[in-house]
């Protein structure tokens, strides 16, 4: 399916000390060189008229936007609006500056406001909120609890999960402050375990240390010596200088400040001369506190001895006060760090793959679903006219429980199969709540004569008598799928203890097969992380010929435009276009001709190998011509063995959430479950069914 590329991204970390402005740093100047026009846009901030990131960012970059361009909302305004129930308005404000910015940018760069910020009303769940309200898919950054394998895997499966919830994308994910050994051991095996890139990032003390300008800008000490330049020094430890010369000198490490009272000259002069010799630790800095200067002697020493090469600070406050005002101050990335920016900087080019971003930007964010986002779009499609489905295994708790969250979603309408006696017992004991179920007796004589008359009616011609129709009734199956039928039910889910063809069968005896179609296929919704694609057949047919691959193909788009896509059809083959012989291709190849001239709507193309459909880049490469090559999201396989093993290796191998199978061509929706399903997945496809069962317009 072709799109645009991406032209946005939203930073979200947990916690403030996540290092999400390394992130912001880095994938803004990567943007800077494939992008023309970049903007940077923060939706809260904690203070309008200052915030410290965003100067940073327009001014390093030399962004062609205003400062009030950048920023939204002040934090205790969007507070004030959740308090009072006006989130809408708070998402309409910051939409409005966001996509003004979207207008006239080629790209717009967000960044979250970590939780330091955050009120009870607000957590971090709001920046993924207003990431999904941007269409804007999420750059995660977290710092892991337990530096193992294990539980770094664990942590960013949550965030993806967590992502996944909120119905919003994940484009990538950062592990930040990574601990050397595990750096080394897991920067390459880590990141090659998921379906989304995952950088990990070192921890490099230098970014988390203050610089000496912050001494000077946020606490307001004097710089009596040094030069600016100087001033970007980080500083490692603070260095209390209280004892004699000769013990000082033993004590001192790379990177101290040494902080003394400003008549101890003896320190003053020991720390420049240790600072200045070869065989002493450098210092970042001298910070002299105390209520009276150094003297005019030492200063004309100084002096005398330039060029001094650390810079020397004084703060007018006891020592004690200058401890604390130093204990304030919090590491940052300013204007006034360049040296940490630049580290900051170096960090990301050389733990991030600007081919693997690239390629992942080139994929857009219209028209790709998230699995969770396709869920929604179920029960809002299936909510919007209420079908009837039945559900015949209600022995099974799966299907109780199941249908249990479908009454309270309001979405469908249930019939389940049993006594009321023994389904209200079951439901009792499992808490459920199934006051809104229609119960039918399969033993119920009145109704059981009406079908069994009437699949008599269906089957006589085939040799099926009255009395072998009244026993083949006692199928639960059958019996369900007669109601569907009968105009009793608009849908039937089966299969969690039952096989596939004891589900399949009834329907092809029964309601048969609609107009045009000879046979019954199956699909599947693959849901990956960011987009979700169509399977078939994957289940039913073990080797259709060209005619029957045909009627999948367009059952398959079909079916993926009832639910919401638009369809692109890939006739998968070992080989591309004219490249490949033998009857296997030529079967496909024959296939897609039939589709083309039965349905000259359908984008479609084939023979196509799996690779040249999904992927752009290969697809331009093998199939210049074609529309269809690296769009596809409609896979027809050419025959059951390829499918199944297929759709199976995806789901296991890629993270894939497999929904389905999904019955196509019949008259009537049945569809089946897998003897392993879970709750999900029958309320996934009970869902589908009542889509299904709804007419073409919806």
């Amino acid at each position: 399916m072709a799109a645009d590329a991406l032209k946005s991204l939203y930073i979200v970390s947990k916690h403030p000390k996540a290092g999400s402005m390394v992130v912001a740093l880095g994938m803004v100047d990567f943007l800077k060189r494939h992008y023309g026009r970049i903007a940077f846009f923060r939706p809260l901030v904690y203070r309008v008229d200052r915030d410290e990131d965003t100067q940073t960012i327009l001014g390093w970059f030399g962004l062609k936007q205003s400062y009030v361009e950048a920023i939204g909302v002040q934090i205790d305004e969007a507070e004030k609006l959740i308090s009072e129930d006006l989130s809408d308005e708070l998402m309409a404000k910051l939409l409005d500056r966001y996509l003004d910015l979207k207008k006239r940018y080629d790209f717009v760069l967000c960044l979250g406001l970590a939780d330091e910020h955050l009120s009870s009303l607000i957590d971090y769940d709001i920046n993924v909120e207003i990431a999904k309200n941007f269409s804007a898919p999420v750059v995660g950054v977290f710092v892991p609890q337990i530096q193992k394998q294990e539980e770094v895997t664990e942590e960013i499966n949550l965030w993806k999960y967590a992502i996944k919830t909120q119905n919003a994308e994940l484009f990538m994910l950062f592990v930040n402050r990574c601990e050397n050994p595990f750096y080394k051991a897991h920067r390459e095996t880590l990141k090659n375990n998921f379906s989304f890139p995952v950088a990990l990032l070192p921890n490099i003390k230098d970014i988390d240390s203050i610089s000496v300008s912050q001494i000077v800008q946020d606490i307001k000490a004097d710089l009596v010596f040094g030069s600016q330049e100087m001033l970007y020094r980080i500083v490692g430890r603070t260095h209390i200088a209280a004892m004699g010369v000769d013990h000082f000198l033993t004590h001192i490490r790379q990177k101290d400040i040494i902080v003394t009272s400003a008549d101890r000259s003896d320190i003053i002069f020991a720390a420049v001369l240790a600072h200045h010799a070869s065989s002493q630790p450098s210092l970042s800095a001298i910070l002299l506190c105390g209520n009276f200067k150094p003297p005019q002697s030492v200063m004309h020493l100084l002096e005398d001895m330039k060029p001094i090469k650390i810079p020397i600070l004084y703060l007018g406050h006891d020592m004690f006060t200058v401890l604390e005002k130093l204990q304030t101050l919090a590491p940052g990335l300013s204007m006034q760090t360049p040296n940490k920016i630049a580290t900051a900087l170096g960090i990301f080019s050389s733990n991030t793959s600007p081919k693997e971003l690239i390629q992942k930007l080139s994929k857009a964010s219209s028209g790709i679903l998230t699995p969770a986002m396709f869920r929604h779009q179920l029960f809002e499609r299936a909510a919007k006219e209420i079908k009837s489905i039945v559900l015949t295994e209600t022995e099974d708790d799966r299907i109780l429980m199941a249908a249990d969250i479908l009454l309270r979603r309001r979405i469908v309408s249930i019939i389940l199969l049993g006594t009321k006696a023994e389904i209200a017992s079951r439901a009792k004991i499992l808490g459920l709540d199934l006051k809104g179920v229609t119960i039918i007796d399969p033993e119920d004589e009145i109704l059981k004569k009406r079908l069994c008359e009437s699949y008599f009616g269906l089957r006589k011609h085939k040799g099926v008598t009255l009395r072998v129709a009244s026993e083949a009734m006692s199928s639960k199956t059958l019996f369900g799928t007669m109601l569907v039928h009968e105009g009793m039910a608009d849908g039937m889910v089966s299969g969690a203890t039952h096989t596939t063809r004891e589900t399949i069968l009834p329907a092809l005896q029964t309601i048969k097969t609609k107009p045009g179609f000879t046979i019954v296929s199956s699909c599947f919704f693959m849901c990956f992380d960011t987009e979700v694609l169509v399977y078939a057949d994957c289940a039913v047919n073990p080797d259709p010929d060209a005619e029957q691959l045909a009627q999948i193909a367009i059952a398959s788009a079909d079916t993926a435009k009832k639910f919401g896509l638009t369809p692109c059809v890939a006739m998968l083959s070992y080989s591309s276009g004219n490249s490949g012989v033998g009857t296997d291709v030529e079967k496909v190849r024959k296939a897609t001709e039939i589709v083309r001239q039965k349905r000259p709507d359908l984008p479609i193309e084939g023979p196509i190998q799996y690779d040249a459909a999904i992927d752009p880049a290969v697809g331009a490469n093998k199939m210049p011509e074609s529309k269809v090559a690296g769009h596809a999201n409609v896979f027809i396989f050419p025959d059951l063995n390829t499918g199944n093993n297929t759709y199976k290796a995806v789901q296991r191998s890629a993270g894939a959430i497999a929904i389905g199978p999904i019955l196509q061509g019949l008259a009537k929706p049945v569809n089946d479950l897998s003897r392993g399903c879970s709750v999900v997945d029958i309320v996934n496809t009970v869902a589908l069914t009542a889509i299904q069962a709804q007419k073409e317009e919806q």
